[in-house]
């Protein structure tokens, strides 16, 4: 007689995420696959976007292949049923991830770059004005934090949703980093914009206020470096290397 194939639930799946020693399951219309072996699934993670430990079913319509690819791989149990049937997001997000693949990964990765390069060039550009005292410089600069500040809410929005829909919301040590340092870059980012706004010359008479104000467009950049750390390892780790 035929074993009966061994029965996960969504939490369950998430133990083998192919990290720390163990396996690497995805399920697949309804299925349990171990793609442990595959050379393409590093650590639990295949082309930075795709992780293990998870019901990869509304995910394959947005892969350059299709799901033939997954019969290489044995097959060592299958999805309760259940939790098969269980509508994890909402319909119409459902139906529009179908028909718009690249809207489910790519709003953050594609948005998070704007406020990347605006708060470092804002950084990068004041120190060549303190290098050169050409003015040009120093209003480039400003330009950059209208850009930095202006992006920064869009790549927190962006984010958030990235976190719900492909990490279930979970509550992962790199998300709460970057919850807790992204808040913080842009109150930084506006306070020095309305202060440079209010004073055009803040950086032409040194004093106090100088000071102050250069030290929190500094502090743009580490910010920036520190965020960006966190959110690629969620894509690529760093275990076992």
């Amino acid at each position: 007689m035929a074993e009966e194939p061994k029965e996960f639930s969504l939490e369950d799946l998430k133990e083998f995420r192919g990290a720390e020693g163990r396996p690497g399951y995805i399920a697949f219309g309804g299925r349990i696959i171990d793609i442990s072996a595959s050379k393409h699934w590093h650590h639990g993670h295949h082309m930075g976007t795709h992780q293990a430990g998870h019901d990869l079913t509304g995910e394959i319509d947005a892969a350059p292949h299709g799901p033939e690819v997954l019969e290489r791989f044995p097959q060592v149990g299958v999805l309760k049923t259940d939790e098969a049937d269980r509508e994890e997001i909402p319909a119409f997000l459902s139906r529009l991830f179908h028909y718009v693949p690249l809207l489910r990964r790519h709003p953050h990765p594609m948005v998070v770059h704007f406020p990347t390069v605006f708060m470092i060039a804002a950084t990068g550009f004041t120190l060549l004005y303190l290098l050169t005292g050409q003015r040009s410089f120093e209003t480039t600069a400003w330009h950059c934090l209208w850009g930095g500040v202006l992006f920064t809410p869009v790549g927190i929005a962006t984010g958030l949703f990235t976190w719900w829909i492909n990490y279930e919301a979970e509550w992962l040590r790199q998300v709460i980093i970057k919850m807790a340092l992204s808040p913080i870059l842009f109150f930084i980012g506006l306070t020095a914009l309305i202060w440079r706004y209010r004073r055009p010359d803040i950086l032409a008479a040194w004093g106090t206020e100088s000071l102050i104000y250069l030290g929190l467009i500094l502090a743009l950049t580490p910010l920036v470096v520190a965020i960006g750390w966190f959110g690629a390892t969620l894509s690529f780790p760093l275990e076992e290397e």
